[in-house]
C-alpha cells in the first residue's frame, strides 16, 4: 500500500504540474466561477490520493480529475441553490457533464483565462496574481512575495477579484485586437513573474516551483504566437530565452551558485540565445520601444561577451538609464546602480543605492542588501558590508546562494 501511495501521489503531483491552469480555465469558462473551479479541483486531487492508491492511476488522469470535478461543482451548486439564476448556473454545468470526457474534448482555455483575468474591471493591482494563482496553481504566499505584500492582503485581493469574474460576468474570450493592448501589461507582468519564480529554483528541487520557468516560456510562445507583430510580447520570450540560455551555468558540478561575470561561457545555450537574438531584432523593427524589449536588450549586452570576452557597461548603462524612464522598479534601480558600479565605479554605484534606502519595501528584499554589501566590500568599508552580508544571508531562501554569501562575507574577515 506504501508503494502504491507514493506512485499515487507522483501521478497527482505530476497531473497538477502538468494540467493545473488547464483544468481550472476549462471548468470556469462558461460559469466564470472561478473560486468554484479551484475548489472543485480540490476536491477531486483529494478524491485522487483516496481512491488511486486502491484503484490504480487511470489511464488518462486529467479526464478522470476534471470528471470528479464537475461532478463535485453540481454537488456544491445544489447545496446552495436558492434562486432562478442558480438553477441557471445548475443547468450550464449539468451540459458539461453530458459531454464525453476525452482528452481531445477539453480545450485549452488558458489563454482565455488570462485575458479575463487582465479585465479593466479587475483592479490592476492584482491581475497578474490573479494569474499566476489561476493558470499556473501559486500558493498565497508565493505570490505575496513575489508582489512584496503580506499573504493576508494578497488572499483578499485574490477572493475580492474571483468574485468580481462571477459577479460581473466578464467574458472568458481572447480580445479584439483594438482592445487587446490594455490587458497585455498586466499578461505579460504574470508570464514573466511566473518564469522569474521557476528561474530562482535552478535546480527544481521545491515542488511548488518545479517547470515554473518552461510554463512561463510556453505561455511566453502562445501570446507571441497569437500577437506576432506585438514587440513586447516578442521582447518578453526573448528576455526569457536569454536568461534560459544561461541555466546549465548557474551552478558548478557541485551545485554551489556561480554569478553571471564567473559563469563558463561553453555552457550557455547558443541555440536558444540566437532565437532570443531574432526575436528582439524583430521586435526592434516595430519601432515601439518597451519594457521587456529593453530587459531583454540588457541580456542580448551580456551575451555578447561569448564574441568580445568583455561586457559592455557603458551600453547596458544606458539601457538601464532608458527602464528607469519608461518602467522604474526597485528592481530595476538596483541593477542600475550595480551597473553604474561596473561602469563609473563603485562608489557611484553605491551612492545610487543609497537614494533607495527610504523604500520600505526593500528592507526585506536579499538583492538589495546583497548589492551593497558587494559594493561596500569593494570600497573597502568592512564592518558595514558585513552588516549588509548578514541581512543578505539572513532574507536568502535558496541555500546554494546563501553559501556563495556566506563566502564573501568571509572573505571580508580574511582581508582585515
Amino acid at each position: 500500500m506504501t508503494n502504491d501511495l507514493e506512485v499515487a501521489r507522483a501521478a497527482a503531483e505530476a497531473a497538477a504540474r502538468q494540467s493545473y491552469g488547464k483544468l481550472i480555465a476549462f471548468l470556469a469558462a462558461r460559469t466564470r466561477d472561478v473560486a468554484g473551479a479551484e475548489d472543485a479541483l480540490a476536491d477531486a486531487f483529494a478524491a485522487a490520493l483516496e481512491r488511486w492508491p486502491q484503484t490504480g492511476v487511470p489511464e488518462k488522469p486529467e479526464a478522470w480529475l476534471l470528471a470528479v470535478a464537475r461532478r463535485r461543482r453540481v454537488d456544491a451548486i445544489r447545496r446552495r441553490l436558492t434562486s432562478e439564476a442558480g438553477r441557471d448556473h445548475l443547468r450550464l454545468i449539468a451540459e458539461e457533464i453530458e459531454a464525453r470526457i476525452a482528452d481531445e474534448d477539453l480545450h485549452d482555455e488558458r489563454l482565455r483565462l488570462m485575458f479575463a483575468c487582465a479585465h479593466p474591471a479587475i483592479e490592476a493591482g492584482v491581475r497578474a496574481p490573479l494569474i499566476l494563482q489561476t493558470i499556473l496553481g501559486f500558493d498565497t504566499a508565493t505570490i505575496a512575495s513575489a508582489f512584496l505584500v503580506s499573504p493576508a492582503t494578497m488572499g483578499q485581493r485574490l477572493v475580492r477579484a474571483k468574485s468580481r469574474i462571477r459577479e460581473t460576468g466578464i467574458p472568458f474570450r481572447v480580445p479584439e485586437r483594438a482592445e487587446l493592448g490594455e490587458r497585455l501589461d498586466a499578461v505579460l507582468e504574470a508570464i514573466y513573474a511566473a518564469f522569474a519564480e521557476g528561474w530562482s529554483d535552478p535546480a527544481g528541487t521545491e515542488t511548488r516551483r518545479r517547470n515554473l520557468a518552461t510554463e512561463g516560456i510556453w505561455l511566453g510562445r502562445l501570446v507571441a504566437s497569437l500577437m506576432p507583430d506585438e514587440p513586447e510580447a516578442l521582447g518578453l520570450l526573448a528576455l526569457m530565452l536569454f536568461a534560459e540560455a544561461r541555466r546549465a551555468a548557474r551552478r558548478n558540478a557541485a551545485g554551489d551558485y556561480v554569478p553571471l561575470a564567473e559563469q563558463e561561457l561553453g555552457l550557455w545555450d547558443g541555440a536558444l540565445i540566437d532565437e532570443a537574438e531574432t526575436l528582439l531584432k524583430h521586435a526592434a523593427a516595430k519601432r515601439v520601444v518597451g519594457r521587456y524589449q529593453l530587459e531583454a536588450a540588457v541580456q542580448s549586452a551580456h551575451t555578447t561577451r561569448r564574441l568580445t570576452g568583455r561586457t559592455d557597461w557603458a551600453a547596458i548603462k544606458q539601457l538601464y538609464d532608458a527602464l528607469s524612464v519608461i518602467a522604474g522598479s526597485p528592481v530595476v534601480s538596483i541593477n542600475r546602480a550595480v551597473t553604474l558600479a561596473e561602469a563609473d565605479g563603485a562608489a557611484a554605484g553605491l551612492s545610487a543605492l543609497d537614494e533607495l534606502g527610504d523604500d520600505k519595501r526593500l528592507h526585506d528584499y536579499q538583492p538589495y542588501w546583497a548589492a551593497r554589501a558587494g559594493l561596500l566590500a569593494r570600497l573597502g568599508k568592512t564592518r558595514e558590508a558585513t552588516e549588509a552580508y548578514n541581512r543578505a544571508i539572513g532574507l536568502e531562501r535558496d541555500p546554494a546562494v546563501r553559501r556563495f554569501l556566506q563566502a564573501r562575507r568571509a572573505g571580508l574577515a580574511a582581508e582585515e
